[in-house]
Formats: structure tokens, sequence, C-alpha cells
């Protein structure tokens, strides 16, 4: 009987064929141009590729230059600052207005929609608004000023030292409503018998969410993240839009140092080393969030 059950079933390589024919393009665009665009771009950057890539090898070369740049320092002291601080306040501030929303609120529809309209917009565009608005001829600063606080400044992106908080805002002001929209789908998924259970025990509402709810949204958050970390190493819309990279180079990033290797210099080994330690990045945050939702998962099982 088991013997003719297993032979009624078909094998396993054959389940689902329709799906898995209908895949196939996919699957051949996944290898051809992210995977072998991937190889390719390693493989050239041990090269002296100026105008058109060609088979000059010069070993390490590339990265010993790209780490002795200043102009490539600098993109990555300005991405550990900037990632570091858009993680730690988008994480913050969404989950904070994903709170509020949760008490269910008038009017949450129209506020969810204005927290989420940003990130409708462009970088661009976020970025040319922002760089109005922190304009200090015509922006903050100059409408303080003109409320008699002569003494007020505020000119983020025309001082070096603090130009990278500058485009911090912009970002924050984008991606913030995402973030919030994640968050309060995972609070909405929190069973509501766990919430009454926690003031029939008298818990305090701060330890409630620190303590049993945020442990909870562990897969959302582990999510978030992946989804915040990725946006910040490709970082270049914003740049560009609100300082091209200034003053100077102190607000330059990786992205933009990569374009402007491959497409202004003309120099493609130097821009193809960046881009290979860029994705030497993304490995790092992909790997251990690949691990935590697959391999952790099985584990646990």
């Amino acid at each position: 009987m088991t013997g003719q059950a297993q032979a009624g079933r078909p094998i396993k390589l054959l389940r689902n064929l329709n799906a898995k024919i209908a895949s196939i393009p996919m699957i051949l665009t996944a290898l051809v141009i992210f995977v072998g665009g991937t190889f390719w771009t390693v493989f050239y950057s041990f090269t002296n590729s100026k105008l058109l890539p060609r088979l000059s090898f010069v070993g390490i070369d590339q990265y010993e230059r790209l780490w002795a740049a200043p102009r490539w320092v600098t993109a990555i002291e300005n991405l550990a600052l900037y990632g570091v601080l858009s993680l730690i306040f988008s994480l913050v501030i969404g989950f904070m207005l994903a709170a509020l929303m949760d008490q269910k609120i008038r009017f949450e529809n129209t506020f969810r929609t204005i927290f989420l309209y940003p990130f409708a917009l462009s970088f661009i565009v976020t970025g040319l608004v922002w760089q109005w608005v922190l304009n200090p001829d015509f922006g903050i600063q100059s409408v303080v000023r003109s409320m008699g606080w002569t003494s007020f400044t505020f000119n983020p992106l025309y001082t070096p030292e603090i130009v990278i908080y500058g485009i911090l805002i912009a970002a924050l002001w984008q991606g913030t409503g995402l973030v919030m929209c994640l968050m309060l789908a995972g609070l909405r998924g929190i069973d509501e018998d766990i919430w009454k259970a926690a003031r029939v025990d008298g818990i305090p509402m701060w330890k409630t969410y620190l303590f049993i709810v945020i442990p909870m949204m562990r897969p959302v958050f582990i999510t978030t993240i992946v989804i915040i970390a990725s946006g910040i190493v490709k970082v270049y819309d914003l740049v560009v839009a609100q300082t091209s990279g200034g003053p100077g180079i102190s607000s330059e990033v990786p992205a933009k140092y990569v374009y402007d290797y491959m497409f202004q210099a003309q120099n493609l080994g130097q821009g193809f080393a960046a881009s290979t330690m860029m994705l030497v990045t993304v490995a790092i945050i992909i790997v251990p969030w690949a691990y935590l939702e697959f391999g952790g998962g099985r584990k646990r099982g």
C-alpha cells in the first residue's frame, strides 16, 4: 500500500512544473545580470582599466590607491556616521510614531498618509526641497531671524563639520514614514490578549513594549533594519541634490565616489574597486540577516 502511494506521487523535481518553467526567465536574469555583473566588477577591479575595461592586471594596486585617497576615507567616515544615526533615529522615531498610531487615534488614516507621503517622493525632490529649507538666505535661518532672533545661525549644508547632519535630516524626513508603517503592521499583529494580560498584571506600558512587544516583533525589526541599511549603503541622490559632495569633499559618500570615478574621471578600475568595497558592505548586512531569518529559524525548529 505504501509502495502504491509513493508510486502515485509525482517526482519532487516535477512538482509545480508550470511555476518552475515560468520562473526560468527571472532565474536567468538574476544569474546573468546580477551574479555575472558582480563577478565582472570584482574581476576588473584588479585591472588598470581606464575609459574602457582592459585585461591589464595590477593586483591590489587599485585597492591600495583607494584606501590611500582622502576622498574615499572621508566618504567612509560620512557613511559610518550617517548610517549609525540614520539607523537609530529611524527605528526610534518610526516605532514611537507607530505606537502612537496603534492607540486607535482619530483620523489615523489621514495621519498615516501624511507621514508616509514623503516616501513617495524621489530622493532628488527631497534633496532639493531640503536644500531650500536649510538655505541660510531664505530657509529656516532667514525665517527665524525675521522674527527678531538676528543672531540665530542654522546653515548645516554650508558648514563642513555638520553638513552630513543636514543630509541626515532630509533622509529621516523621507524614510521614517515607511519605518512607521512596518512597525505599525508588526504592532497590529500582536495578540490583544497579551495587552490585556499585561494590564491585568499591572505591568507599566513602557515595560510591556520593552520586554514583551519588541521581542515579539523581532522579525519586523530585522527586516526593517535590512531595508534601512541597504538604503544607507547606496545613498547618493540626497547628497547630489543637496550638496554635490561639498563643501569641498566634506559630504562625499561611496556611491558618489564610484559614479565620479567611473563616468567622470574615466577610471573604471578605481570605480570597480570602490564598487567591490560597497558589495562587501552589503554582504556584511545581508549574510547575518539571511542566517537569522533562515539558518537560525531552522535550528530553532
